[in-house]
């Protein structure tokens, strides 16, 4: 249990480092999303031949809708992610893009058929709050900023569509579902950088390079694995709390490590939004334990 919970720790730490890498890598976000996907599908592969566990394609393809909407959603996802770490700080593209729980809970009332109780609604209203502190109060007055935050709210969107598709996945582990979506992702995306952009990979620097090998290994192989042998061990409430890691030390290494600055308003904002997501993701918990009435 101990090693799975540092496993857990470590997964989240890495994830929450991602926008330091990215930030450095001079080719564009569609690009660096690309590589991530096929290097990131590439060593999950690795690791599945390795483990020798063999793919279940039948329920493969008895989930492929889902697979591919959330595959091809999930490349868009970051690429927007990454383009609002180019044009705004990594704490206020971090905060926005975890504004997605709560698009979450706003879409279930109609694609799930959940309630939106009155503790939902606090929690959106918490959200909007907060992000008013940040791009309002909060002192993002430049246009690259609210340029940025808007890209971030775009990958955030994006993401809600990806957990969205994942809830009605059947049958299928985690790491290989995972692979599958990164594997879509990859045909998504190649043709998309083909046709709309001059590839940009044989300019890079030898630096260039290790930084998307690493993000690509690292960050997204290395982490998703780390992360789905240890999420087995826990409870609900338990990963969301500690899925929070992710945010806090991007923002604290964002500070740390590159200097960014945030005003008394943006770190109100920051607690309002967390909060609101991890308030999100309490009340998703509880709403499964609760036995459901039986309609006839």
């Amino acid at each position: 249990m101990r090693k799975a919970k540092l496993n857990l720790i470590l997964a989240m730490l890495i994830f929450g480092s991602i926008g330091l890498f990215v930030k450095r890598i001079q080719v564009s976000s569609a690009q660096i999303a690309l590589a991530m996907a096929i290097i990131g599908s590439f060593s999950l592969f690795i690791v599945l031949f390795i483990m020798k566990q063999k793919i279940n394609w039948i329920n493969v393809r008895k989930n492929l809708p889902f697979l591919l909407g959330s595959g091809i959603i999930f490349g868009f996802n970051w690429m927007f992610l990454f383009k609002s770490y180019q044009y705004t700080t990594i704490a206020n593209a971090t905060l926005s893009y975890y504004c997605a729980p709560i698009l979450v809970m706003l879409l279930s009332p109609v694609i799930l058929k959940e309630h939106l109780t009155l503790a939902k609604v606090f929690c959106t209203l918490a959200a909007m709050a907060g992000m008013f502190f940040i791009t309002g109060a909060g002192g993002a007055k430049e246009i690259n900023h609210f340029l940025g935050i808007a890209y971030g709210l775009t990958a955030a969107g994006l993401y809600a569509g990806v957990i969205l598709f994942n809830k009605f996945l059947k049958g299928l582990r985690a790491v290989e579902s995972t692979f599958i979506q990164l594997f879509i992702t990859s045909i998504a995306l190649l043709p998309y950088v083909l046709l709309s952009e001059n590839l940009q990979y044989p300019a890079l620097e030898v630096s260039g390079w290790v930084l998307l090998i690493i993000v690509g290994v690292i960050h997204t192989g290395v982490a998703f694995i780390l992360f789905f042998s240890s999420i087995q061990k826990f409870e609900g409430q338990i990963i969301a709390i500690f899925s929070y890691i992710d945010p806090i030390s991007a923002i604290l290494m964002a500070g740390l490590l590159l200097h960014e600055k945030m005003t008394g308003w943006q770190i109100l904002g920051g607690f309002l939004i967390i909060g609101a997501a991890l308030g999100c993701e309490f009340i998703g918990e509880k709403s499964k334990q609760e036995p459901r009435a039986i309609v006839e």
